[in-house]
C-alpha cells in the first residue's frame, strides 16, 4: 500500500515550513506531499514547490473542495488528509498502512495535542480528545453505536481511496465542520468503523492564541451544540473566524 498525504492550503507560509521539514523525515517516506492551494497570496505555493511536493495551484477557497482536488490528483492507495501545522510521529507511514490494514476501519484519526511556543493547551487539547466520542454519542447515537466517531482536522485523517470514493468525498457545501460530515457518511454507508487511534499528533495553538482560553474554547462548545441540534454549515462558520 502507499500513502499520499494532503494538505490544503491558504496562506500558509509561516505554518507550513515545519510541517514539511516533518515530513520529509518520516520513515519510510510517503509516496508523495501534495499541497492543495486556494490561491496563497504569502509564497505558500513557491516554499511547498521547492520542498518538492506536488502543489496544487489556485484551486477554488474551501478545505472540501481543496481536499478533494488532492484527493483526485494522488496516486496513493491510502489518504492522509493533513492540516498546514500539524507534525506527526516518524513511523507515521508505517502506523498508516498497520491501521487501515484492519478491514472494519474505514477511516481513523489520532489523539491532537495542542502546543505552542511556550506551552501545551492541556484543558483544550482534554476536551478535543473527549469529544471524539461524546459529541456523536449525545447527538447521533445511532451512528455512534454503530462505529461512528467524530474526528477534527487537527487529529489527522485517514483513509482508503476506495472508501473515499464509494462516498463521494468530501461535501463542498460544508463550509465547517466537513470532517464530521465524512465520519458520519462513511459509516452510514457502511464502509467501515471511524477509529482513534491512540497515538500523538501535534497541532499548532495559534488559535486559542489569537482568541484566548475562553473564547477559543467556548467557541468550540457553541458550535459544537449548534451542529448536534443540525445548524447549517453556512451558519456554523458566521461563527468561526478565520486565523492564520
Amino acid at each position: 500500500m502507499s500513502v499520499s498525504i494532503i494538505i490544503p492550503t491558504l496562506n500558509e507560509a509561516a505554518a507550513l515550513p515545519a510541517t514539511l521539514n516533518n515530513l520529509a523525515g518520516l520513515a519510510p517516506l510517503p509516496l508523495e506531499v501534495i499541497i492543495a492551494d486556494a490561491g496563497s497570496e504569502d509564497g505558500t505555493a513557491t516554499l511547498a514547490h521547492r520542498s518538492g511536493a506536488i502543489v496544487l495551484r489556485d484551486l477554488p477557497r474551501g478545505r472540501a473542495a481543496q481536499m478533494n482536488a488532492g484527493a483526485k490528483a494522488a496516486a496513493g492507495d491510502l489518504l492522509c488528509f493533513l492540516h498546514a501545522d500539524t507534525t506527526v510521529p516518524e513511523d507515521f507511514v508505517a502506523l498508516v498502512e498497520q491501521v487501515l490494514s484492519d478491514p472494519t476501519t474505514a477511516l481513523a484519526g489520532f489523539v491532537s495535542i495542542m502546543r505552542g511556543e511556550a506551552e501545551v493547551r492541556r484543558v483544550t487539547t482534554a476536551h478535543n480528545f473527549i469529544k471524539t466520542w461524546y459529541a456523536p454519542l449525545l447527538f447521533r447515537p445511532v451512528s455512534f453505536f454503530k462505529g461512528a466517531r467524530l474526528l477534527f482536522g487537527d487529529q489527522v485523517m485517514i483513509c482508503r481511496r476506495a472508501d473515499f470514493e464509494a462516498i463521494g468525498g468530501w461535501d463542498p457545501k460544508q463550509a465547517i465542520m466537513e470532517e464530521a460530515d465524512l465520519c458520519l457518511r462513511m459509516v452510514r454507508a457502511g464502509r467501515g468503523r471511524v477509529r482513534q487511534v491512540p497515538r500523538k499528533v501535534w497541532s499548532s495553538d495559534r488559535r486559542v492564541a489569537q482568541w484566548g482560553f475562553w473564547r477559543a474554547n467556548l467557541t468550540f462548545i457553541s458550535i459544537g451544540l449548534m451542529w448536534g441540534f443540525g445548524a447549517e454549515p453556512t451558519r456554523l462558520a458566521e461563527h468561526y473566524e478565520d486565523v492564520r
